[in-house]
């Protein structure tokens, strides 16, 4: 298996609510830099959290790619989500090559946890940066981080 993991673009710092939060212009263009790095790749699914900030990044990706299948939209990738579940939930799709779009702390904490086993050691994410990580399985300590992109 083969699992990216996005964090969303930069988004607007008020809205009604946290999940209403729009990208700005400057998340747009962080968003299409890093769905540049997935050029190419054997993409199967697409998974991205409810939030809008996270539905307008994977959309965004999901163009940019030609990608041909919807986005699928789980609850179990908000920002306050468990990364073990996260990880049991992945189970599903293990035979693929997955995207997730997720949000802080979630990405960071599930990055640590499926390489390091822990929870303890995550890793910084910045808006819109782009985890590639690699396994057999995804369980807690058994991926390896092939590597991260930051945009720029």
């Amino acid at each position: 298996m083969r699992l990216w993991i996005l964090r969303h673009g930069e988004a607007q710092h008020r809205a009604r609510t946290d999940a209403e939060r729009e990208l700005t212009a400057n998340g747009r263009e962080e968003v299409l830099s890093s769905a540049a790095q997935l050029l190419g790749q054997p993409l199967r699914w697409i998974i991205a959290s409810p939030y809008v900030r996270a539905q307008q990044t994977a959309e965004l990706v999901r163009q940019s790619l030609g990608f041909a299948e919807p986005v699928v939209t789980v609850p179990w990738l908000t920002p306050e989500s468990d990364p073990r579940k996260v990880l049991e939930n992945l189970d599903l799709y293990a035979a693929d090559d997955v995207l997730l779009v997720s949000h802080q702390p979630l990405v960071g904490s599930l990055i640590g946890l499926a390489v390091h086993g822990s929870l303890q050691q995550a890793e910084p994410m910045h808006t819109a940066s782009l985890a590639e990580l690699e396994a057999d399985f995804p369980l807690a300590g058994a991926m390896e981080l092939s590597r991260v992109r930051h945009p720029v």
